[in-house]
């Protein structure tokens, strides 16, 4: 049975940081995903700090501050490889935004890796987020097992603690236009209403067996999608598939 807590002590942050620092495959040397002392802080002054327990174990940690306009920011999250497909990123999440709603905040943001595919379907298919901004290499390069030195470009998330009416499905993606296709090879958009960007399958992976491929598929990226959303567009949904799905502002 997984348990949701919100971590208070020592110990509990320690336990937070070995996790994450597995999960992110922090060498000796590196900086780690979130240090203790920075858990210890945010948990003082009425930020969130959180976890899971599956049978009394940590398998999950999440952590997060205050930010303008009444919202919670969350920097980050993490769950145990082994405990994956168990509906625990979804519980955290909830967790989250209750903890949100208790405290009268609006809206939880977060940035994600646009590249890491199972990402974007949980933030914008299952959790019904919206993706709002493209940031290229929001935080330097970042040299962990799992960003492997590769620039941090990053999309914004918005996720309302009181959602609204669910949003209009969008227009049909099968006349989209492909702005970048599953090679890897950026097209132009052609002032099309609809429009299809690629993710590659495991990104992840192509860093740690092919980093030129991940590299290249990164400017790809960067030039299709961050280049659609500057220049009008909006992600409407995410595919199972692995393509942003986007349609031009009104």
């Amino acid at each position: 049975m997984v348990e949701l807590r919100i971590l208070h002590d020592t110990s509990q942050f320690q336990a937070a940081d070995r996790l994450l620092r597995r999960i992110w495959n922090t060498g000796p040397g590196d900086d780690p995903p979130l240090a203790v002392d920075l858990m210890c802080a945010l948990a003082h002054a009425g930020g969130y700090v959180g976890g899971a327990f599956l049978d009394g174990e940590l398998v999950a940690a999440a952590s997060g501050f205050l930010a303008e306009g009444g919202s919670l920011h969350s920097h980050i999250v993490g769950v145990a490889p082994e405990a994956r497909g168990r509906g625990i990123g979804q519980a955290i999440k909830a967790h989250q935004r209750r903890w949100a709603a208790e405290r009268g905040l609006n809206s939880i943001s977060w940035t994600f890796d646009p590249l890491v595919r199972r990402n974007a379907f949980f933030n914008l298919a299952r959790l019904g987020a919206r993706a709002e901004r493209y940031v290229p290499d929001f935080y330097g390069p970042m040299n962990d097992g799992i960003n492997g030195g590769d620039a941090s470009d990053r999309l914004f998330a918005h996720w309302p603690v009181n959602p609204g009416p669910a949003p209009a499905p969008p227009r049909g993606s099968e006349a989209a236009v492909v702005i970048l296709d599953e090679t890897g090879s950026a097209h132009e958009p052609g002032g099309a209403a609809v429009l299809r960007c690629a993710t590659p399958a495991d990104v992840e992976r192509l860093r740690r067996e092919h980093p030129g491929e991940a590299v290249r598929w990164r400017a790809a990226q960067r030039a299709a999608l961050g280049g659609a959303l500057a220049g009008g567009y909006r992600i409407t949904a995410f595919t199972g598939a692995g393509w942003y799905v986007l349609e031009r502002a009104a």
